[in-house]
């Protein structure tokens, strides 16, 4: 395994595992270059399950990798920071998933000198489909722009500041949970008026992908869109009125509000 071309997931959560597969997939790394650590209770009984390296030991995995991405509960963070600390040196590259822990919290326990981001993907990285924002305390670096790019080969990337970051958690990473329920409800909808579930669901999420790439690809506005599908006295508004009379539009807006405040609550 080679230290540059090597990469380090502390925490093989959901998200952890998620940017794995990711990552592989990609091909931007092979499985035998990912080391992902997890506390021993959770360790596979195959320490190179899928081809990763499973490991307990955080600052080792440190050594072995020029890159860290750190994925793990907030509560921890402290410690495993702690923990890593002596194993950074000026070679790491460092990027937090943590939702409420800032770049300066991070550098004041392991060095400043380090490029260190914040990016906050969703679980769709797995399938090279996440909406990642990334903050970063040296974004002129090449090393920024490193994370940058690997981002980019998981997905579509946004750099902002550190302070919205808590903002992207709540539309893009718990936005992903937020879609998804409309897509069940959707689902639901359909076998109620005649298909089948399965059936139901694939209309459902296919006319969801088929509506968000109208928007990326020709960069227009949804209500652009919707204008084009309803007409006066049709079927269309009148599905969109009674969903809006019902609270549609503003149950998402509190929902992604209520999300932000939360994260805001734990900061």
């Amino acid at each position: 395994m080679s230290f540059t071309n090597s990469i380090a997931i502390l925490g093989g959560g959901n998200i952890g595992m998620a940017i794995a597969q990711g990552l592989v997939n990609s091909g931007t790394y092979k499985p035998e270059n990912i080391i992902i650590t997890r506390k021993k209770s959770d360790l596979p009984k195959n320490r190179t399950e899928g081809g990763f390296t499973f490991q307990e030991n955080n600052a080792d995995a440190v050594t072995k990798c020029r890159i860290v991405v750190l994925a793990v509960v907030p509560l921890i963070t402290q410690s495993i920071l702690t923990e890593i600390a002596p194993a950074i040196t000026e070679k790491h590259s460092l990027v937090s998933i943590v939702t409420g822990v800032t770049i300066d919290e991070i550098a004041s326990i392991v060095t400043n000198k380090i490029c260190i981001a914040r990016a906050m993907p969703n679980t769709a990285i797995k399938i090279q489909e996440s909406m990642t924002c990334i903050a970063g305390n040296k974004t002129d670096s090449k090393e920024f722009e490193e994370i940058v790019q690997l981002f980019d080969k998981l997905g579509k990337t946004l750099v902002i500041d550190e302070d919205f970051v808590l903002s992207a958690t709540a539309l893009g990473s718990c936005g992903i949970a937020f879609f998804l329920r409309s897509i069940r409800a959707a689902s639901q909808g359909g076998t109620q008026i005649g298909f089948h579930a399965e059936d139901a669901q694939l209309i459902a999420a296919q006319t969801a992908k088929g509506a968000a790439e109208l928007l990326l690809r020709l960069h227009s506005h949804p209500e652009d869109e919707i204008d084009k599908v309803t007409t006066p006295r049709g079927i269309t508004i009148a599905g969109l009125n009674e969903m809006e009379h019902n609270g549609f539009s503003s149950a998402l807006i509190k929902g992604i509000v209520k999300s932000y405040d939360k994260a805001t609550q734990k900061k």
